[in-house]
């Protein structure tokens, strides 16, 4: 503060128009000066920003509150924000299911439709379907209203349902639900379940059900206990008795970089043991890659995929199935927000290698060249739309901080002429050139324009006792300098000279820098 007060002060500039500038910066930084060091006031900043310092009276909060008293009223009128905001709020899921038989392309009965005009071509039809849909009704901050429907298909045939349920938060530590459903192949449904934590790391689940129907009514219980092992691993113990009655065990380990289950079960009329791993690539598709073995009564599966994001709310994945007796599967799946869409394409009842490998190779080919043709320009053409969208909503207030920054740098000038002078008497950190903005070194975007600004003189004027040092923040709010690309990545270059040698260092905005380093220096060979 100190400094930026000597560097602006009035009374150091005899032009009268450098004089106007140093003034109107000069109040820019004592007014920064006087809300950062008053705690009320910083603490409205923080939470409110410019606008609320200049808001007056109580539509932001008393002044003479402490800073901890502030935050308490921010969060309540955040609590009450929120309990109006679930009024409006209806949270919809769906899925949307679509089976596939083209079996026909790897299993023809040739001999019987040799005399069928028209029998040349495979026959791919869609032989089920399923469509579900909920939407979430908030009444008060502790009740909830769901109502669900589904539809379902298959060869022909199918039904549908319709569920009302109202959820009630009775504490902390649980929840209690209960559920009123009917259909048109089912009777009426009856339903209550119950959540309850028994421990910090051990929790219950119950679900009661009765189904009416014209063989009477049909009784249902499902109870699941689970507890943490560890951080990561959960274990979980499943009852079920009813139609189908079976007793399940499990454990899933869940990780950063991986997922890991194991599950058996003992029921009628399915026992099985299952295995299954997930791999999470760290990288900003959010790649996974799956694998999972179920073997049990009805026979053995063995299943891989992966799935990718390729979109901001879009997840695509593909799954291939190998099973006997069940055959080759391919199961397509894309996440779009909270609709899920699932495409499962059965394409043989036998084990053929070429199943496998056209439902293995057919999806990557497919989807590498949707990417590279089409999601990926798209992506590109809707960056830019944002990118363009935020510089016009941002234009005014860039230029200025742009016609700020020419102004402070004008008048760094005999500062950082001194300093400069200072530097060159004992050898010490002369800054031979600064830029600052998104710089373009790869061959196949070098049509970009390149969008840097010359900060030399700003960097050379932070310049105290040979060194230079910068936290971790965004460089555009560094005196002197602006944002030449909104929304862009933008780094720091410098080229300077310690001890009559010349070193060089790019940073990127937000990482903090120190210099000088010996590691900065340029070989002389070079």
């Amino acid at each position: 503060y100190r400094r930026l007060c000597m560097l602006y002060h009035p009374d150091k500039h005899r032009d009268p128009e450098l004089k106007s500038q140093a003034e109107r910066l000069f109040n820019l930084v004592h007014q920064a000066y006087e809300v950062l060091s008053d705690p009320q006031t910083r603490a409205i900043y923080d939470i409110y920003g410019r606008r609320g310092l200049e808001m007056e009276g109580w539509e932001v909060v008393e002044r003479k509150r402490t800073p901890a008293e502030i935050r308490e009223e921010f969060e309540r009128l955040q609590r009450e924000r929120e309990e109006r905001r679930l009024q409006q709020r209806t949270n919809p899921k769906g899925t949307i299911s679509v089976g596939i038989d083209a079996t026909d392309l790897f299993d023809r009965y040739d001999e019987e439709y040799e005399d069928v005009p028209g029998s040349s071509f495979p026959q791919i039809e869609i032989n089920k379907m399923h469509i579900s849909q909920s939407i979430e009704a908030p009444l008060t901050a502790t009740d909830t209203a769901i109502l669900s429907g589904n539809l379902s298909t298959q060869n022909g045939n199918g039904g549908g349902s319709i569920n009302f349920a109202l959820r009630r938060v009775t504490s902390a530590k649980g929840w209690g639900e209960m559920e009123f459903g009917a259909g048109d192949l089912q009777g009426p449904l009856f339903g209550l379940k119950i959540f309850r934590n028994l421990t910090p790391r051990c929790f219950i689940t119950t679900n009661c059900a009765l189904q009416f129907s014209s063989r009477g009514i049909r009784p249902g219980l499902t109870t699941v206990l689970a507890r943490n092992l560890d951080k990561n691993t959960m274990g979980y113990l499943q009852w079920r008795w009813g139609i189908q009655s079976a007793m399940n065990t499990s454990i899933v380990r869940d990780t950063k970089t991986s997922h890991f289950t194991v599950a058996l079960q003992l029921g009628i009329p399915h026992s099985f043991m299952m295995v299954s791993y997930q791999h999470k690539f760290q990288d900003e598709d959010q790649t996974r890659v799956k694998g999972s073995l179920k073997a049990g009564f009805f026979g053995t599966i063995v299943e891989y995929g992966a799935e990718r994001k390729i979109s901001r709310h879009s997840i695509l994945g593909a799954t291939v199935s190998v099973g006997v007796p069940q055959g080759v599967s391919l199961k397509i799946k894309l996440n779009r927000a909270s609709q899920t869409y699932f495409f499962p394409v059965h394409l043989t009842d036998q084990l053929l290698p070429s199943a496998v490998f056209y439902a293995t190779v057919g999806p990557l080919v497919i989807y590498f060249a949707m990417h590279r043709l089409i999601i990926k320009p798209y992506l590109r053409a809707q960056k830019e739309r944002e990118l363009e969208k935020q510089r016009e909503s941002t234009a005014s207030d860039i230029l200025q901080k742009k016609q700020e920054a020419e102004a402070a740098v004008r008048l760094m000038q005999e500062s950082v002429r001194r300093i400069i002078e200072a530097e060159e008497a004992r050898m010490g950190l002369i800054v031979v050139n600064a830029w600052y903005g998104k710089f373009v070194n790869d061959n196949s975007r070098r049509n970009e324009k390149v969008k840097v600004i010359d900060v030399t003189v700003p960097l050379q004027c932070l310049v105290k006792d040979s060194k230079l040092i910068l936290t971790e923040a965004s460089k555009a709010g560094l005196p002197g300098f602006y944002d030449p690309c909104v929304g862009e990545e933008k780094n720091l270059k410098v080229l300077y000279q310690f001890r009559g040698v010349l070193h060089q260092v790019m940073s990127a905005d937000n990482e903090a820098l120190r210099i000088p380093k010996q590691s900065h220096r340029i070989d002389a060979d070079g």
